[in-house]
């Protein structure tokens, strides 16, 4: 399989012979995998996202040169929307790294999971739509579970969570920019091209604020993991991502895509031992927030059989 996935870049039809959910579910599962790359990595979270996005965006940029050139051309306004989209992202990016840097990957992954919540809120008040009781009610499910891994972690990992959650508070914002962008005709790859300078030029104004305060050079160790987390958690990933959508509902999407901090939370504890630092209280909160991940496209699937 690994062979063929340079495919899913000019071939939608590619490895058509997987079911498509089946692909789903590995795609999600080397997403998760971006958490553990990230601890494995010796590099300080700006660094470590400058690297990332520099290396996936000339990745994109290479690949779109020779298949598709038209691809690089966007028009000054909606390149100009696209970067600052891509600033968002950048910023979640190093919260992120940061929070597992300062705690744990299944701390910062717990906290990643929260997206909802701030989805719950943010779609709204961008859309200028009304809020909708489903989304409240799996808001409240997750903020019971914030608390249950409050109490569940290491007092010096709360700061780390704190930041995870900020991290998640960017997350839910960004999507609905691009969700917006995509309904424009912007081209997908275009947005991933671009959003990857936005994100770049986010974490170099953010290199002077956070130790050691320059631009780290990655260590001969640190290239593979590296450049996995960049070409394939990254590049490949979001490309195979838009490939998959266009044979899977987005209901399915969504419920499947719950799983990435499920893969991720199991890995660290596996990879690094992490459960001998973590109290009952955290899997419990990490359960509730999880859940409400499933109840939240659930509840919006019946709305929509109901329409």
């Amino acid at each position: 399989m690994q062979d063929s996935l340079p495919l899913l870049y000019s071939n939608p039809h590619a490895l058509i012979s997987i079911p498509s959910l089946l692909q789903y579910h590995f795609l999600v599962f080397i997403l998760a995998l971006t958490a553990v790359l990230g601890n494995v990595i010796s590099l300080e979270a700006p660094s470590l996202v400058f690297w990332r996005v520099s290396i996936a965006g000339l990745a994109m940029l290479a690949w779109l040169t020779v298949t598709c050139p038209a691809m690089l051309r966007l028009s000054p306004r909606r390149a100009l929307a696209v970067f600052n989209v891509g600033l968002l992202q950048g910023a979640h990016w190093v919260c992120f790294f940061l929070s597992v840097s300062l705690s744990s990957v299944s701390v910062a992954l717990a906290a990643f999971a929260t997206i909802s919540l701030f989805t719950s809120i943010s779609e709204p008040l961008i859309e200028r739509r009304a809020f909708r009781l489903g989304e409240l009610l799996c808001g409240g499910i997750v903020i019971s579970g914030i608390l249950l891994i409050t109490g569940g972690i290491d007092p010096n990992h709360k700061f780390g969570l704190l930041v995870g959650l900020a991290g998640a508070l960017l997350h839910a914002i960004f999507p609905v920019l691009n969700r917006d962008l995509a309904a424009k005709g912007t081209p997908p790859k275009s947005m991933l091209l671009y959003g990857m300078g936005g994100a770049c030029l986010m974490s170099a104004i953010i290199l002077p604020f956070l130790s050691p305060y320059h631009l780290q050079a990655p260590s001969r160790s640190d290239w593979i993991p590296l450049l996995t987390l960049s070409i394939l958690c990254t590049t490949i990933a979001h490309t195979w991502n838009i490939r998959l959508l266009r044979r899977l509902t987005a209901y399915t999407a969504n419920l499947t895509m719950n799983f990435e901090p499920v893969w991720g939370i199991l890995l660290g504890a596996v990879i690094f031992q992490e459960y001998t630092e973590l109290k009952t209280s955290f899997y419990l909160g990490a359960i509730l927030i999880i859940l409400a991940n499933f109840i939240d496209p659930w509840l919006k699937k019946a709305r929509a059989c109901k329409l």
